[in-house]
């Protein structure tokens, strides 16, 4: 039975501190007045960064108006919309700085509870597939789902409150206004509304958490039964489970995520999605299993489940690739443009993140995990396993981040205190949730297969 330390459980708890030290100080500072984002705007301009010549010919504009010639009726009607203009620009990068310690906490969260997600359908899929050399890593899965239920419900609560309390700071559809002046959003309305997204979400984490649930129960109680009726109910709500989970994991994609820009779509969307959530989800079982492996606990794995975890790694940064290109070349080779707007602005604004994921997705882990000798190295798999999930929170950052914040992006204390909120609930909830069972099946029909697995 594995005791959850006290030096790990204090670490946990210290890194929620910090995150929620820090989170609180982004939304404290995130409130800039009018003047505030002129002076800023005007700074921007003097240095040539940012807004700059837009700021600079806003200026320009309003000094112009001070001078207008008051007999010129033309004049003075462009010198008002000029002004007018430049208030509104002025308000929009005022909203964009207040959206962003909202989108950065959104962002950390989904990132977590992706990689909750992630493993429960690799776990469904180990269960429903038979497979032989996984179940010793089983508890380990079990875990990690752990985190599912207050990880997903705090996703959704996250993006209620940004269009309830948060002045609509994450999802413009939820804001009526906008709706009110967007033909193409009030077509859309039917399903982009709070209510109804509301209800799919917690449709989406009960049936995602009523597996977790019966899985684990049938897991544990098989440890005792004197025959195999536990798998095969596993087995059958596996199979079941996987089929809901292919829907909703879909949708879920959509609303959670598409749905922030919602004037574009991507019919390869929600398996883009899942290849991300999936090889985050399996790195992070590699993780774990070392740092436990590494305190002993886990003596019934070898270095052959390793190397399999590794390659599974490996073969999924391969499968989110080809979606990468899948998506960005159909969509640039049309050009069509409703579609490419998604992609250019994130080339402006965001080329530095949007193409070194690429780096950290596909090149890394091609050119470390692909030698069978190194993924056999628990040193080694860690290193490159670090990469893979900055690089896959790249990815949710850059999904979420140029429809919310624009160009106002930066990885500062808002970020990195909301990944250290979420990473310190995550370690709490999982290795908690690690000492209520054994950490070997031991009723599981495959388990002695596995643990003389050898590759």
């Amino acid at each position: 039975m594995y005791t959850f330390s006290n030096k790990l459980k204090t670490f946990s708890f210290i890194l929620m501190i910090l995150g929620a030290l820090g989170v609180g100080y982004g939304f404290m500072t995130s409130h800039k007045s009018f003047e505030e984002v002129e002076h800023l705007l005007a700074e921007e301009s003097h240095h040539g960064g940012g807004h700059g010549e837009e700021a600079a010919h806003d200026e320009a504009s309003h000094g112009a108006h001070a001078t207008v010639n008051t007999h010129d009726e033309s004049q003075e009607e462009t010198a008002h919309a000029e002004v007018d203009e430049h208030a509104k620009h002025i308000e929009h990068v005022q909203h964009q700085i207040a959206n962003r310690p909202w989108s950065a906490l959104y962002v950390a969260a989904f990132f977590f509870m992706m990689i909750s997600l992630g493993v429960l359908a690799f776990y469904a899929i180990q269960i429903a597939s038979q497979a032989g050399w996984s179940p010793v890593l089983f508890r380990v899965m079990e875990g990690m789902t752990a985190y599912l239920l207050p990880g997903a419900l705090i996703v959704l609560a996250i993006a209620v409150a940004s269009g309830t309390i948060g002045h609509y700071n994450i999802f413009i559809w939820m804001d009526p206004d906008v709706v009110a002046h967007d033909k193409l959003i009030q077509g859309k309305s039917g399903w982009l509304n709070i209510g109804w997204f509301t209800v799919r979400g917690l449709v989406f984490i009960a049936g995602w958490s009523l597996y977790r649930h019966f899985s684990r129960k049938f897991s544990i109680a098989q440890d005792t039964a004197e025959d195999k009726s536990n798998f095969k109910k596993s087995f059958r709500i596996s199979a079941a489970f996987l089929v809901f989970f292919i829907y909703t994991e879909s949708m879920m994609s959509w609303d959670w995520i598409m749905s922030v820009d919602p004037h574009w779509f991507s019919t390869l969307f929600g398996w883009y999605v899942f290849a991300s959530m999936f090889v985050s989800g399996i790195t992070v079982i590699a993780l774990i299993t070392i740092y436990l492996k590494s305190r002993n606990y886990l003596e019934f794995v070898n270095e052959n489940h390793l190397h399999d975890v590794a390659k599974f790694m490996f073969a999924f940064s391969i499968f989110w690739t080809y979606l990468w290109f899948s998506q960005f070349m159909l969509i640039w080779y049309s050009n069509i443009p409703e579609e490419v707007t998604y992609f250019v602005t994130r080339f402006q604004d965001y080329k530095l993140p949007f193409l070194g994921m690429v780096v950290m997705n596909f090149v890394f882990p091609i050119l470390m995990l692909m030698n069978a000798d190194y993924k056999r190295i628990p040193w080694f798999v860690v290193m490159s396993g670090i990469v893979i999930l900055f690089g896959h929170y790249i990815d949710i950052f850059n999904m979420i981040m140029p429809a919310t914040v624009g160009d106002r992006w930066f990885i500062g204390i808002p970020e990195i205190s909301s990944v250290l909120l979420f990473a310190g609930l995550f370690i709490f909830v999982v290795f908690t949730a690690l000492t209520k069972a054994p950490l070997l099946v031991k009723g599981y029909p495959f388990r002695k297969e596995s643990e003389e697995f050898h590759y």
